[in-house]
């Protein structure tokens, strides 16, 4: 009799330890579901279209047997791109500055880099102009009387490898012109040769 009470303790106490086990799972898995579901969350309201903060150097070669040559550097930090470009070989005056629709300068006039880049089908105008203007519409810029220029800009209305095609200027090429962009002349503001180019790529 004495055995079996014994028994009957043992069966009950590894019965209880049992139950006690598969709370402690239960709790645990409910737990990691939680963890889970938070970090889920928190990719979701990641904003990926900002792009990671970067720094691109591109070098310019000159076209159109021309003699102009420069870098411009793009950073990108919290969601705004700064450009600041630097020339040489330029004849004194205005020039202009466009982003183009491909980063291929293989051709001796740059043409090979196509027209303007313009994602979301503007007229040609002035940056910020409430008309219109494509995202390639940089502008003009001074060089001096040692064929020197500086330019620089930041935007919003660009990224680096965020993937948006109307913002991710990867890809595509920046060209500096022989003449000055009138900024109303369609589709390119008739600012004359292409002497520099440069595919923006990383």
């Amino acid at each position: 009799m004495k055995k079996i009470v014994h028994l009957c303790l043992a069966f009950s106490l590894m019965a209880i330890v049992s139950c006690k086990d598969d709370k402690k799972e239960a709790v645990s898995e409910t737990a990691n579901e939680e963890v889970t579901t938070e970090s889920t969350a928190q990719s979701e309201d990641k904003d990926t279209t900002i792009g990671e903060d970067m720094k691109l150097t591109i070098t310019l070669s000159p076209k159109s047997d021309s003699n102009v040559e420069g870098k411009v550097i793009f950073s990108q930090k919290e969601g705004i791109v700064t450009m600041i470009g630097r020339f040489t070989g330029l004849s004194e005056g205005t020039h202009a500055i466009h982003l183009h629709e491909k980063a291929d300068c293989s051709s001796p006039d740059g043409k090979s880099s196509g027209g303007h880049w313009n994602p979301t089908g503007q007229p040609h105008g002035a940056w910020g102009d409430s008309a219109g203007f494509h995202k390639g519409d940089i502008g003009n810029f001074e060089a001096d009387a040692k064929g020197n220029g500086v330019i620089s800009m930041n935007t919003d209305q660009w990224c680096i490898g965020c993937g948006d095609p109307t913002r991710d200027i990867l890809g595509k090429a920046i060209i500096v012109h022989q003449g000055e962009d009138d900024l109303k002349s369609q589709p390119s503001g008739a600012a004359g040769a292409r002497v520099s180019c440069g595919g923006i790529i990383q």
